[in-house]
């Protein structure tokens, strides 16, 4: 798949692993991004792009990304003013790290993780990426029936790419049972969503980044990075954001790329 031409909506956009995907692609001369992220950051982001760019690439877009009617709106903005959004990384992510079960050491009592900050995690984690993906598959199928097209032919090149971030914590990580749990699960989407969404064109996978220098890292402390990620790391160092936008924009590119990509830096979870 060739960037130039091409729209894309791309959640978390504000920092992180979003941001630096968004940079990479208007390097790439995509023709229109729709930049994602809860809050006022986000303005600043598309501006400085569309900055660097001398065009206006990016667009922002202030709101919750498990909002369905948000959801909508933005592919309506977009697909209005530019044309239909064919690229999806949905990249919005929260963790709620603790223990699964935490006893009390003077009561004795067991505490266990709390429902509701599983369930948002889901949310934010799993269930919003997959419906930020369908709404997109959604629409280039109702563009393809419209135009008479029923199953897709490789002669007609691929017709979008989407890439979900899971992370090395699908593999299990202490303290995060409702993170690892959402990782885990995108991985199951991903491979029914591409067995699917190849009938209308569209590919789907999953890149699994180690521990990355964005600001949900940094804010386990610099004591934690220190003990608990570089030890087990051989680079011994954080992943930088724009290594893993590469990496991103590889599999959005490349046709034969469909799975799973780890890039994880040999990070390695100690037992």
């Amino acid at each position: 798949m060739e960037f130039e031409g091409k729209v894309a909506v791309i959640t978390g956009a504000a920092s992180g692993i979003g941001r630096a995907v968004a940079i990479d692609l208007a390097r790439r001369n995509i023709r229109a991004m729709a930049l994602v992220d809860m809050g006022e950051v986000i303005d600043g982001v598309a501006a400085e792009i569309n900055t660097n760019a001398r065009r206006q690439i990016a667009y922002p877009y202030r709101g919750d990304v498990t909002d369905e009617a948000f959801r909508a709106s933005v592919f309506d903005s977009i697909s209005s003013q530019i044309d239909t959004v064919t690229i999806c990384v949905p990249a919005a992510g929260i963790t709620r790290d603790d223990l699964a079960v935490r006893v009390d050491r003077e009561t004795g009592d067991a505490r266990i993780y709390p429902t509701d900050q599983f369930k948002r995690v889901i949310d934010v984690n799993l269930v919003a990426p997959v419906y930020w993906a369908l709404e997109m598959i959604g629409r280039i199928a109702e563009n393809r029936a419209a135009g008479g097209l029923k199953r897709w032919q490789p002669a007609e090149g691929m017709q979008g790419a989407i890439v979900f971030i899971g992370s090395v914590s699908s593999q299990g990580n202490r303290g995060q049972i409702s993170y690892a749990s959402a990782k885990a699960g995108l991985e199951g989407a991903a491979a029914t969503i591409m067995k699917e969404a190849v009938f209308h064109g569209v590919r789907c996978g999953v890149i699994h980044p180690g521990f990355t220098d964005t600001p949900m890292v940094r804010a386990l402390g610099e004591d934690y990075i220190g003990k608990n990620i570089l030890p087990f790391t051989q680079l011994n160092r954080l992943i930088r954001p724009e290594e893993i936008a590469d990496a991103i924009c590889f599999m959005l590119a490349n046709s034969a790329v469909s799975g799973e990509l780890w890039a994880d830096a040999g990070w390695h979870a100690p037992a």
